[in-house]
This record gives structure tokens, C-alpha cells and sequence, in this order.
């Protein structure tokens, strides 16, 4: 919502009255004309921001309600008073104000934040959560809060295809999350979630250092103390803590393939039986067009237990490129079976289909790319082909 939309207002009479049973009978008004409200006094002398709906005029001061001066107030807090032209001390003023008057606002508003996450509204979701941020300085389960959503946001932008996007949520998460893991203490529950974060990225000494860490506090839960440990173990024990391993996958990402190829082979000599290395192989193979040869390096990684979406589908590609159409269908349809909206699994049916000489059933691939993600290149000049 635009500035505009916030006008500063002098404290309403009607506003006083509403509050008093607040502030308990017999309070007088404080000095400067301010009301006692519990530990905070209303100053009649700074004015209380009120958001308006695009096209309303200011409405008359006595009616307005509680409700819609908070409204504002929140909006000039979660914008950190930035473009208000506010004078020193009103946004702190703001906030005890609110807090005062709203004592359970945390609870409410983080239940909000994680329900509009769910339900895939991560705009009004981060919106939320930017008015805790102004709320409460530097708390450490806001940010974590924070973190997963842009987390969880990446993660629903990559599914959809919009993998540019999703990097940059990833990065925003990893500020976040470097953010509250620099806090003094740190908070246990960050350190949790940050492990898994940097599991995901790949970034397994990181996620080491984290699990371990949460270990080591004494606010550890014996559920996630569990999961943590296994995860301790199985890290050191297939050595995914080596740099080199990183170090390959960021290469391959990079599109240094034959840099991250060789990396990772020094990596599987030193942890043949690690199937993450044979799949960061099998990606620089395929990535480079020798297609038997990644292909065999995904079949291992199955072996070994990298039994997942993300194997199968690389594996398939490798198929198709081998005209071994019946093999690739199969490993396509298993790894659409683990996420049924994973549109790089549906466009990769598409493009099989189209090899296959399977039109209708390709253009039916590609329109479900295309609900998910209308910018898909592929699956539009692919759908335009073929309608033409």
C-alpha cells in the first residue's frame, strides 16, 4: 500500500474514551495533556497515523474506531517510519501503544503469518511478519519465522519454474538465517531449522555446524535432539562435511562442469559409496552431453539409496537423449508419483511425448505447465508448435 494512504491525525477525544476502562478508574491525565494508559501515557501532542482505503477522505475523528488507528500505526511500524517524516521518539511511542494496547498481538500475528505461508499467500504472509519485525527489534523466533517463509517461498517458486525468483528468495532466507545465527545466545530453534536450510542447499558442513550446535544448547528438545544427532552421524559418517563435495556442486550449478566433474571425482575417491557424489557427477555428465556416462553415474546414485525425485528425473533426461523412450517414462512417472506438481517432471513428460510422436498427450503436459507457470518458455513455444 502506497504512503499516501496514511494520514497523521490528532488524537481523537472519542479515542480517550475508548480506552479508558484500560487505564483503570480514578486516573487523571497525565502531564502535556497525555492520558495514563497502564505503564504508557497517551500524548496528546503526537498525532496517531490512520491508513485509509485508496479514494476515502478522512472520515470525522470522533468516529473513528480503535481499530483503525492500529491499523495504522502498524503500517507506519512495519515500514520502520521510513517516507513518514516522523520526529524522534513517535515510531517507539507507536509501538508501546500498540503493545499495550494489543498485549497478545505476537501470538495472533505469527499464527497469521504461518497460516497464510500454508495456504501459499506468502506476500501477506512476510507483510505480517515485517510488522513483528517493527514490533519487536532483533527477535530472534520473528526472524526465524521470517526465514522459513522466504524458505518456504523458494521452494514453491523452484517447483513452479520460476528458478530465478527462487534464487533469490534462497538468498534472502540465508541472510536471514545468518542474521539470527549471529545473536548472542543463539536461539536453539535457528539452529535447528538452519541445519535443514543448509541440508537443502547442498551445504553440509554448514549443516554440521548447525546440528551440532543445537546439540551443545541447553534448550535442546529430546525430539529434535534425536533428529539432529542421526543427522550428525550420517553427515561424518558419509563424509558430506568434505569442502570438495560443496565445492563440486557449486561448480556444476555455476556451469563449470568439467571443474565440478573432476572435483567430485576426487570426492568419490575418497567416498565411493556416497550416493550425493555420484548424482553431482551424473548432473556435470549430463550437463556436458555424455549421456551413458551420466546416466550410469544416476543408476549408482540409486543404488547407494539417492532414490528420489530429483535422481529419477536426471536420469530420464539422459534416457530420452539415448532414444530409450520406455526406460525414461518410467523413470518419470516414479518421480511424479513423489510430487505431483513438480512441473520440470511434467514438461520433461511433455518433451517425451513430443519425442514419442504423442501430440495431444504433449500439449496436455504443457497447458499444466503453464497453470502453474505461464512464463514457462519451453512449455509456450512447445504448446504454440504444436496448436499451429
Amino acid at each position: 500500500m502506497s504512503l499516501e494512504t496514511v494520514v497523521f491525525l490528532p488524537l481523537p477525544k472519542s479515542l480517550v474514551r475508548e480506552w479508558a476502562p484500560l487505564r483503570g478508574e480514578g486516573e487523571d491525565p497525565g502531564q502535556d495533556g497525555g492520558f495514563s494508559h497502564g505503564p504508557l501515557t497517551l500524548e496528546a501532542e503526537i498525532p496517531l497515523p490512520l491508513e485509509l482505503e485508496p479514494g476515502r477522505s478522512v472520515p470525522d475523528l470522533e468516529k473513528l474506531s480503535l481499530e483503525m488507528i492500529l491499523s495504522g500505526m502498524l503500517r507506519v511500524i512495519s515500514a520502520r517510519g521510513e517516507g513518514y517524516n516522523l520526529k524522534p521518539g513517535w515510531l517507539d511511542y507507536y509501538r508501546r501503544l500498540v503493545l499495550t494496547v494489543k498485549p497478545g498481538i505476537f501470538g495472533e500475528f505469527t499464527e497469521a503469518a504461518i497460516l497464510k505461508a500454508k495456504n501459499g499467500d506468502f506476500p501477506l504472509a512476510l507483510e505480517i511478519i515485517s510488522a513483528l519485525e517493527g514490533l519487536f527489534p532483533g527477535e530472534a523466533a520473528v526472524l526465524l519465522n521470517k526465514a522459513l517463509v522466504l524458505e518456504e517461498e523458494a521452494e514453491s517458486l523452484e517447483k513452479s519454474g520460476y528458478e530465478s525468483a527462487a534464487e533469490t528468495r534462497y538468498d534472502e532466507a540465508l541472510a536471514v538465517y545468518e542474521e539470527v545465527l549471529g545473536g548472542d545466545p543463539v536461539f536453539p530453534n535457528a539452529l535447528f531449522n538452519a541445519g535443514f536450510f543448509f541440508m537443502r542447499q547442498r551445504d553440509f558442513s554448514r549443516a554440521l555446524e548447525c546440528f551440532s550446535g543445537y546439540l551443545d544448547q541447553d534448550g535442546a528438545e529430546e525430539e529434535k535432539s534425536g533428529k539432529a544427532r542421526a543427522l550428525v552421524e550420517e553427515i561424518s559418517r558419509r563424509g558430506l562435511e568434505d569442502l570438495s563435495f560443496r565445492e563440486a556442486y557449486e561448480c556444476v550449478r555455476g556451469e563449470r562442469e568439467e571443474e565440478g566433474m573432476n572435483k567430485i571425482r576426487r570426492f568419490l575417491e575418497e567416498h565411493p559409496l556416497v550416493w550425493n557424489g555420484w548424482f553431482v557427477l551424473g548432473w556435470a555428465l549430463r550437463k556436458l552431453g555424455r549421456w551413458e556416462d551420466g546416466a550410469a553415474a544416476f543408476r549408482k546414485a540409486l543404488e547407494l539409496g539417492g532414490d528420489n525425485r530429483d535422481t529419477r528425473n536426471e536420469l530420464a533426461i539422459c534416457l530420452m537423449e539415448m532414444e530409450d523412450y520406455g526406460a525414461a517414462r518410467k523413470e518419470l512417472e516414479s518421480a511424479l508419483r513423489e510430487d505431483p506438481e513438480d512441473i520440470k517432471i511434467i514438461s520433461n513428460l511433455g518433451v517425451l511425448a513430443l519425442k514419442e510422436g504423442r501430440d495431444r498427450e504433449a500439449a496436455a503436459f504443457f497447458r499444466t505447465v503453464l497453470e502453474f507457470n505461464p512464463q514457462d518458455a519451453i512449455a509456450r513455444a512447445s504448446l504454440e508448435s504444436l496448436e499451429n
